[in-house]
């Protein structure tokens, strides 16, 4: 499996993000960055925007299938991380 990076999510010469979810703000900076805290405040604001329990799940099965930096660059390419 190929590991997800930032840039491979945003390549350098990528003038717009495209998020998943670009209309969902999650705040990381300042909060626990432990893995489970990570996937637990975006799960959490997938839920509070009405994202669908089968497309969280897809996001957890995909932030979870690698090491904490996947887990990060997952995160940001469903939402906007800050």
């Amino acid at each position: 499996m190929k590991e997800a990076t930032v840039d491979s999510v945003f390549p350098a010469d990528a003038n717009v993000k495209h998020l998943r979810h670009p209309e969902i703000r999650v705040r990381l900076v300042g909060t626990d960055g432990n893995a489970f805290a990570v996937l637990g405040v975006v799960r959490r604001a997938l839920r509070d925007a009405g994202v669908s329990d089968e497309e969280i799940q897809a996001f957890s099965d995909d932030a979870t299938a690698g090491d904490y930096q996947h887990l990060l660059a997952v995160a940001m390419a469903w939402v906007d991380v800050t």
